[in-house]
């Protein structure tokens, strides 16, 4: 799905879940290491496995890989929203990971990316799944928000940034 695809549902009024129903602190990496595309994937899939979630790491990644054959997921300004459907998980997780140097991920914009939000969502959960991306993609077109999550210094701060920032977008 295009950035602009994900932008017409965001529009449209029907993104009521909240992120902290499908993330955690614990689904959190301030301080990605990866240098590549790849790599980046599984760190961010390694951050879930970490954290207790389990899913079958090559699978994952491969179908995450699969969704970017189809055009990047790198929206621009910055962020990336890698997203994947998968047969081993009952509800959407979402995994937040920021690189201070960027890292070079085809986006639309050409600049390297520093803010990740990878969803993954079960099999069967296209309308949810096409929510959450919604949600997060809204969230992210503010450029105070994405300065907030570059300049947070601790975890703590970006977890709640984000969940604070998703709270008060769903009044």
């Amino acid at each position: 799905m295009g950035a602009m695809m994900v932008f017409l549902i965001a529009r449209s009024g029907v993104e009521h879940m909240r992120l902290d129903q499908m993330f955690k602190i614990e689904f959190l990496c301030d301080d990605l290491l990866s240098r590549s595309k790849t790599d980046v994937l599984a760190e961010l899939i390694n951050v879930l496995i970490k954290s207790g979630l389990a899913i079958d790491s090559a699978k994952a990644i491969d179908m995450l890989q699969q969704r970017e054959k189809l055009g990047s997921t790198g929206i621009g300004d910055g962020v990336a929203i890698p997203h994947a459907k998968v047969s081993d998980i009952d509800e959407i997780v979402v995994v937040f990971g920021r690189s201070r140097e960027g890292i070079t991920f085809d986006a639309i914009d050409g600049k390297p990316v520093q803010l990740f939000f990878l969803l993954l969502a079960p099999e069967n959960s296209a309308g949810q799944h096409l929510k959450a991306l919604a949600r997060i993609s809204k969230m992210l077109k503010k450029p105070n928000f994405r300065k907030k999550l570059i300049d947070a210094k601790t975890k703590n701060d970006l977890f709640k940034v984000i969940v604070e920032h998703d709270a008060s977008n769903s009044l």
